[in-house]
């Protein structure tokens, strides 16, 4: 069967939301998942878009997505993609969505000059580990991923007068 890759539209809000609870059920992680289809809509087509999306299709159903967006390498001075979430469904597993899913944004961060295609994932999903090097991607073990959020953002941000 023939993948599709197509960026996403607004009208996609209601799908790209039911693909990131998939993955957040996946994850084990289903209780973060804060996003609403109009929060998605601002943040993806809005004024100023924070990512993009694009969706796989396999015949007529939604097979994945990626979303992803900008990062910059302060050492190549190049920009690069940043790839926050890849999801294939399970029943669409192992018959190439999420290599072509890959291929399409390696694609992408050539053609926008990109330096680099990067992304975490779990320690844990070792099936998507083993996929990744199986493509050539190299695990970047000496870094240890950093996070500020909820208070600890709040409390570092504070007042603009601070």
């Amino acid at each position: 069967m023939t993948i599709r890759i197509k960026p996403a539209t607004p009208a996609d809000a209601p799908i790209i939301l039911q693909l990131i609870r998939e993955l957040a059920e996946f994850e084990r992680l289903l209780d973060e998942v804060q996003a609403t289809e109009e929060q998605l809509r601002e943040q993806l087509f809005g004024l100023r878009p924070g990512a993009e999306v694009v969706i796989a299709r396999m015949g007529d159903e939604v097979a994945g997505f990626a979303l992803f967006f900008h990062n910059f390498s302060t050492f190549l001075a190049k920009p690069g993609i940043y790839l926050e979430d890849l999801y294939v469904r399970q029943k669409f597993r192992g018959q190439g969505c999420g290599e072509a899913l890959l291929r399409h944004l390696a694609r992408l961060a050539l053609e926008r000059g990109c330096g680099r295609l990067e992304w975490s994932v779990l320690d844990w999903n070792v099936r998507a580990i083993d996929f990744y090097k199986s493509l050539g991607a190299v695990p970047m073990d000496q870094w240890t991923v950093h996070r500020l959020s909820g208070d600890a953002l709040v409390k570092l941000g504070g007042s603009a007068n601070d």
